[in-house]
């Protein structure tokens, strides 16, 4: 039998630690998507709806009036920019 990934297990390969991320959000005051910025701080595994989901935490650096770490399911992050490490 096969053995499934777990959901964002793919993205999650792609990213590491201190990568730039963006994602985006609805703003209904506007009445369109508005996208973020920040860096990623951790990524890990943990169940929910009895599912093994890969979970993201990122540190906004986009806009001011969001303080502290943030929670993603990994798959909704896109790379910005990679950290130096991955460059070489």
């Amino acid at each position: 039998m096969k053995e499934k990934t777990n959901f964002g297990q793919l993205r999650a390969e792609e990213l590491s630690i201190g990568d730039i991320v963006s994602w985006s959000k609805w703003n209904p005051s506007e009445e369109c998507w508005g996208t973020f910025v920040g860096v990623l701080l951790d990524i890990r595994n943990e169940m929910r709806g009895n599912r093994l989901v890969s979970i993201s935490r990122v540190m906004p650096i986009s806009n001011p009036e969001i303080s502290g770490e943030l929670e993603f399911f990994t798959l909704s992050l896109k790379l910005v920019s990679m950290t130096n490490d991955k460059k070489k």
